[in-house]
């Protein structure tokens, strides 16, 4: 019996998650959510378990209400870079979740590299 994109997309997740915390233990990691109409993304410290800061495509300052797009994308990762300097994070791993490293979420990456996160 063939598996559901649903099944596929959650053992993808699990795949990634697990190698980051082998890699990582306790560390920030960037976390990364895409839906049909927003993009949203989130710097949270596993050690502490909180979110240090976060940046989504339904705020109103960047511009980019209700679009999902790679100008949307892109956006958000400048802003979270923005944010992680300000709350003095400069390195992370970047949890792409069960979402393919291509598109929204590679535009996302490359914004937030060339905003001054390292990973």
């Amino acid at each position: 019996m063939a598996n559901s994109k649903r099944t596929l997309f959650l053992k993808r997740r699990l795949r990634v998650r697990n190698k980051l915390k082998k890699r990582n233990p306790g560390g920030v990691r960037l976390s990364v959510h895409r839906s049909n109409k927003n993009i949203s993304v989130q710097l949270i410290d596993d050690a502490q378990g909180v979110t240090i800061a976060a940046a989504s495509s339904l705020e109103k300052d960047l511009g980019v209400v209700g679009k999902n797009n790679i100008e949307a994308a892109s956006k958000v990762g400048t802003a979270i870079a923005e944010r992680a300097k300000a709350a003095g994070v400069e390195a992370c791993y970047f949890d792409r979740g069960g979402f393919l490293f291509h598109g929204k979420v590679k535009a996302l990456a490359e914004a937030a590299r060339e905003g001054g996160l390292k990973f």
